[in-house]
């Protein structure tokens, strides 16, 4: 069976004028409503000020971008701040149209692009669910079937009948993405905004996203810094870069190029990290730098059985008293290993100042011979994400023992760790050696 398109967009560009001085013209009766507003001497008669002359430019978000998704197929927007990505979904949405090019969708269309886009902030959480199906098309008996799964999802239950201009970030996010999700729509197109919620939401959003996609057959356009969660939600991937498609394919080929371009400074095991490298959390405290230590030296190479340390330098701008260092390190497919915690065994978390602050922690395993990659967190106990940062340095592991002739013995590797084990061996009508 063939498969169906669900959205093409053709040589799509958008363009803005920036700094403009002109003259205004008419526009829509809320843009001469806002200009009044903006001049009220005008409401009265009094002169406007004679303008001086026009200094613009013209600003090009978007430029020949054309794609193609299939119906029922999951695709990943990624790219630093400023690329395009949201300016992309709200052309996708029909919020503003596009400069030149043509955009055709087929279905449906939820949007979530920034918190409450689509609520009005007067009217309860309930009336909210009812006002979102019924702009998406649907009849008043099809979103009684499912309000109650939205409300459960959501976890909002107890303020459902509340005006959403109280709630706050993390509860607008939850009863948005519980309207998009279940009122079925057709075409799913969702930005960064999963990045307010708290760590168990998101992996249920993303859990639900790979449900819908899978077991309903929806579409789902996906933007995310959060680059594990693209690649395994998304087949494919676009990476837009000013404004343009850089790169796309398989998500792990376009998210691997697109690190090799913004991706943290790396020399010799220590990574610097600046602000222009793709990361997720609030900002209130960041990731600056990581060092791969081993006998007191930096090095990005261990020997089979090593054990080494990290040294992760975090600025903190608030007072943080359930800090969480999350310490994961992903395999040579990007798939996760190893995951430590500074609260793991029962430990209490940090409390951390504002200031600089540089965490270690010896990581006593013995790693089997491929290249690695480290991603470094910061987060609350109660699960608000600090700081998350991912693939900030890489590192490989050798096939030879530091002072022995221990070595992994076949040519292809399986696994990524090497556990400690103890082993025994008897007849079988012998009795066992331990018990």
């Amino acid at each position: 069976m063939a498969t169906q398109r669900a959205i093409q967009v053709e040589r799509v560009g958008k363009s803005y004028r920036l700094g403009t001085a002109e003259a205004p013209r008419a526009g829509m009766l809320s843009e001469q409503i806002g200009r009044a507003l903006r001049s009220p001497l005008r409401l009265l008669g009094a002169p406007a000020a004679k303008p001086g002359p026009a200094r613009s430019r013209e600003f090009w978000a978007l430029r020949d971008v054309s794609l193609e998704v299939e119906r029922g197929e999951v695709i990943g927007l990624i790219g630093a701040n400023g690329a395009g990505k949201s300016t992309l979904l709200k052309l996708l949405s029909h919020i503003t149209p596009p400069t030149e090019g043509r955009i055709s969708l087929w279905g449906r269309v939820a949007t979530m692009l920034e918190v409450g886009t689509g609520f009005h902030p007067e009217l309860t959480g309930r009336e909210n669910v009812f006002l979102n199906g019924a702009i998406l098309g649907m009849r008043r008996r099809e979103i009684d079937a499912k309000f109650d799964e939205i409300v459960e999802f959501s976890g909002i239950e107890p303020f459902i009948d509340t005006p959403v201009k109280r709630y706050s970030s993390g509860m607008y996010v939850r009863l948005a993405f519980a309207v998009a999700a279940n009122l079925e729509p057709e075409i799913l197109l969702i930005d960064e905004v999963l990045a307010v919620g708290d760590a168990d939401f998101q992996r249920r959003c993303l859990g639900k996203m790979r449900d819908v996609a899978d077991d309903e057959g929806r579409t789902i356009v996906f933007v995310s810094h959060n680059l594990s969660a693209v690649q395994r939600l998304c087949s494919r991937s676009y990476w837009l870069h000013q404004g343009e498609i850089a790169a796309q394919g398989p998500s792990q080929d376009v998210i691997a190029a697109y690190l090799r371009r913004v991706g943290s400074h790396q020399h010799q095991g220590v990574a610097e990290i600046g602000n222009d490298v793709p990361r997720v959390g609030t900002g209130d405290a960041r990731l600056r730098r990581v060092e791969m230590v081993a006998g007191d030296e930096p090095v990005d190479q261990v020997m089979l059985g090593q054990g080494f340390s990290l040294r992760l330098t975090f600025e903190v701008g608030e007072p943080i008293d359930d800090g969480v260092v999350e310490l994961g390190i992903c395999g040579p497919d990007g798939s996760r290993v190893i995951t430590v915690h500074n609260i793991d065994g029962d430990r209490p978390p940090f409390a951390l100042e504002p200031g600089t602050w540089v965490v270690e922690v010896g990581i006593d395993t013995t790693l089997l011979p491929g290249d690695f990659t480290l991603d470094v967190g910061l987060h609350r106990a109660r699960g608000l994400t600090w700081d998350y940062v991912e693939q900030v340095l890489t590192f490989s592991a050798l096939n030879v023992a530091e002072g022995s002739g221990d070595r992994y013995p076949w040519n292809v590797v399986r696994g990524s760790v090497r556990t400690p084990t103890d082993w025994a061996i008897r007849p079988a009508n012998a009795p066992a050696l331990r018990s």
